[in-house]
């Protein structure tokens, strides 16, 4: 008898000296890991050592950057509906917001038809051109807008030519 009361009395000690024990702290929170960020897709070539700009001082003063190449970010309103030859880069996805269109060094590559609503960041040269009007109607065709129609059916448009396309959704 005396045997089970000092195994009683020694469980009963190891219990009571587990209730004293700190408390057990919470595990960790892991920071934000990488994959947490929007996943980034790179189009052509990856993006190099363009200096940035901002796109709207490029859309308000091309002739400034006329043959040089930066970087911009910005959204994309709109992409070729066809086959993803182009693309709208815009400040905001409003309509009135001032946008260009963004066309691929030698047609080398092409971006997502269902582009519209990415952000992307663009290496390109920036180009301002007159553009015929059977390019104009062409590129009506596939989803494009020209605020600034000649009468004769041509268009001025600011363009960007990427070397390199960085697309993600927020």
């Amino acid at each position: 008898m005396l045997g089970r009361g000092l195994l009683a009395c020694a469980l009963l000690s190891l219990v009571a000296c587990n209730t004293n024990k700190e408390p057990t702290p919470a595990p960790a929170v892991a920071a934000p890991s990488a994959a947490a960020q929007p996943a980034r897709k790179t189009f052509g070539s990856p993006l190099g050592a363009s200096p940035a700009a901002n796109l709207a001082d490029v859309l308000k003063t091309p002739d400034k950057f006329a043959d040089s190449s930066v970087t911009v970010e910005g959204e994309v309103r709109r992409a070729c509906t066809r086959k993803g030859c182009w693309m709208e880069l815009s400040e905001a996805q409003d309509p009135a917001a001032p946008g260009c269109r963004v066309t691929f060094k030698d047609y080398g590559f092409f971006v997502p038809t269902d582009s519209a609503g990415s952000r992307a960041r663009v290496e390109a040269k920036v180009e301002s051109k007159t553009i015929k009007p059977e390019l104009v109607a062409h590129l009506e065709s596939e989803g494009a807008k020209f605020a600034d129609k000649a009468a004769d059916g041509s268009a001025r448009e600011v363009r960007l030519v990427a070397t390199g396309v960085e697309m993600w959704r927020d």
